[in-house]
């Protein structure tokens, strides 16, 4: 399942939803100003607090909004 790590009124959270809604990709959203878990988890995985953050495994992610790097991450 791919995560997109993000914060409320974040513009670029929002058009990488928007762009992996409109790829068909189903993702779940964790964001990270509201669940301290998610947190965490984004704190594990990148070391930083940045958003937007993109996994489909938990290890390998795309900080930012980069088509390119997305797709190649999700194979899309």
């Amino acid at each position: 399942m791919v995560k997109v790590y993000s914060i409320t009124n974040c513009p670029w959270c929002d058009k990488l939803k928007k762009y992996l809604k409109s790829k068909g990709v189903d993702y779940e959203e964790h964001n990270i100003e509201t669940n301290e878990d998610d947190l965490k988890e984004c704190i594990r995985l990148t070391n930083d607090e940045a958003v937007p953050v993109t996994t489909a495994d938990g290890k390998n992610y795309v900080l930012g909004f980069d088509k390119t790097k997305i797709d190649e991450l999700l194979g899309i």
